[in-house]
């Protein structure tokens, strides 16, 4: 009952790199970062707490996959979970419509990453198999995920009240390395609500533990 109302609730709405600005501090700040401290075990985790139907996910792996050659033998782990079941079968088909890849997707990334299957885009297998797609509500205990280096729960935390936003960042707070970063939405923000992330400095939509190194070195 709970998750049909919240199902009713939410809207979907997403798009290939979608506001740009998160995908930019993806790529100038937080892929250097990881590739500075994770050299030696070379793993990366990626949690897309409101995978919808796959454009944010996707979005992510094509910027790993437009940087392999310094990734080379690492294993980098996306994993892409949202309320609904629906919209995760969408996500893992990976089938869009001419005007779902026109928002947003840059040509070039269009042309190489995907095949044309009558008037839609599908986008390619190596791409598809880099993300685990699972159901899960925000709600619900996270303690099966283990921690992850990365975290981008965008245009999610706008769906429920202040007490509620607290838990969910409190609780994901424990999944993250404690170098890790967190992705919000450009409306959604910290202050306020939770002492246990930071804004980052110079840093729009980009949160890090309170006492993170990352608040250190910009001190």
């Amino acid at each position: 009952m709970v998750k049909d109302i919240v199902e009713a609730m939410t809207t979907n709405e997403t798009s290939f790199f979608r506001d740009q600005n998160p995908f930019d501090r993806l790529k100038e700040v937080v892929l250097p970062h990881m590739l500075k401290t994770r050299m030696n075990h070379r793993r990366m985790r990626t949690w897309c707490a409101a995978a919808s139907s796959g454009q944010e996910p996707y979005s992510i792996a094509m910027i790993l996959k437009e940087m392999e050659t310094q990734f080379t033998g690492w294993r980098n782990e996306i994993i892409g979970t949202d309320l609904s079941d629906e919209i995760l079968a969408k996500a893992r088909e990976g089938l869009y419509t001419q005007f779902e890849v026109q928002r947003g997707l840059p040509i070039q990334l269009l042309m190489k990453y995907f095949t044309q299957e009558g008037d839609k885009w599908r986008i390619n297998e190596p791409i598809r198999k880099m993300i685990s797609y699972q159901p899960f509500n925000l709600l619900e205990s996270m303690a099966a995920f283990g921690q992850f280096d990365i975290i981008f729960c965008r245009n999610v935390l706008i769906y429920f009240d202040e007490k509620t936003k607290a838990d969910i960042l409190n609780r994901m707070s424990k999944h993250l390395a404690p170098d890790g970063f967190l992705f919000l939405g450009g409306a959604e923000t910290v202050i306020g609500i939770t002492d246990v992330f930071k804004p980052m400095p110079g840093q729009r939509g980009l949160y890090v533990h309170e006492n993170s190194p990352h608040l250190v070195k910009a001190a």
